[in-house]
């Protein structure tokens, strides 16, 4: 029952940030952008260009890190930290679902080819910074 309320605390988190950080590996060290992020249940997705240098990343080290919240308030900002795996999503389903009409300046549309997302698939998730709690951390993955 703990996990579930976890859960719920996450979904929360998640839902009311669309700005994050992803940081995938190039070169062995870390490598951080902004992203855009949507989700189903604990699964993110973020919209990208196919012929990206992230892509080429992802493809030689599936492991990425994603940071979300912490935007308004500043200190006191819960967060959540994710670790997972991430894959390519090429769904004309998914494409058709999250497509936004300010997309259009990258893409010619929802079919445009160059239009995929990033599944970022959570291993572990942890929320920190909730009320002065210590960090709290869910897991998911093997």
């Amino acid at each position: 029952m703990a996990n579930q309320n976890l859960k719920k605390q996450v979904i929360n988190i998640i839902s009311g940030h669309r700005t994050g950080v992803l940081s995938s590996v190039e070169n062995n060290k870390p490598h951080s952008r902004y992203m855009t992020f949507y989700h189903e249940d604990l699964t993110l997705y973020s919209p990208t260009q196919m012929d990206t240098e992230k892509m080429d990343e992802i493809e030689k080290n599936p492991h990425v890190s994603v940071l979300l919240g912490y935007e308004e308030k500043g200190q006191s900002d819960s967060y959540v930290e994710i670790a997972g795996t991430c894959s390519i999503n090429n769904s004309e389903t998914l494409k058709k679902q999250f497509w936004d009409e300010s997309f259009q300046q990258w893409f010619e549309g929802p079919m445009d080819p160059n239009y995929a997302f990033l599944q970022v698939q959570p291993d572990v998730i942890r929320i920190l910074n909730r009320n002065g709690e210590p960090a709290q951390e869910l897991t998911l993955g093997k």
